[in-house]
């Protein structure tokens, strides 16, 4: 069995008399099935490059859009395909993202105990930028979405109070991301499927 790491307890000067848990990575880092199986990890905490990112508190114009946009998908998408939210991704050994809305084939969805999907079974990935995960969102994730094959790539930026939504086409020849299109008020596709979201708040 891979050897976990180790899990250690400094003191925090916040919470005087409490020790806090903090997980030490194992030679090497963890991987994507690390995820399963380390104890008390906060909720969607993703694995990037090796290392364990946690996720900052949801504002409340994320959690809005990010529900604006699951609504819209889970209401549209074809019959064959399933929007989700709070699923990962297995990119690779090393890389386990979370999206925050996802659209995948619905014959891999058969598993209701599965908590991540391979990168083949995912047709849509979609993130919702805030402060703390901007650099990800437009640098890191793309690259690592385009080069496992993701199809479509949705980057939701927030311009005065209101979504604008980045919407990107992969290139198969070259594995990235082509923009296909910037919406704002209101996103109307035809690919991957139809789809028409209103995108006021």
């Amino acid at each position: 069995m891979r050897p976990m790491g180790a899990i250690t307890k400094p003191r925090d000067d916040r919470w005087p008399g409490e020790r806090r848990e903090w997980a030490r990575p194992p030679v090497g880092g963890w991987v994507a099935d690390d995820l399963d199986r380390l104890p008390n990890l906060p909720p969607h905490t993703e694995l990037i490059a090796g290392s364990l990112v946690l996720m900052c508190p949801q504002t409340l114009y994320r959690a809005v859009v990010t529900s604006l946009l699951d609504h819209g998908l889970r209401t549209q998408v074809p019959d064959d395909l399933l929007a989700v939210r709070g699923m990962t991704v297995d990119l690779d050994r090393r890389n386990r993202a979370e999206p925050e809305v996802m659209v995948v084939r619905r014959v891999a969805a058969t598993d209701g105990s599965r908590t991540s999907f391979a990168p083949a079974q995912v047709v849509l990935a979609v993130e919702v930028e805030s402060e703390d995960s901007a650099q990800r969102d437009r640098e890191v994730k793309p690259r690592k979405y385009a080069g496992a094959g993701i199809a479509h790539y949705w980057r939701v930026e927030e311009a005065d109070g209101q979504p604008v939504v980045h919407v990107h086409e992969l290139d198969p020849a070259t594995r990235t991301y082509l923009v296909t299109g910037v919406h704002r008020e209101r996103l109307k596709l035809t690919v991957p499927f139809d789809v028409e979201i209103g995108l006021g708040t």
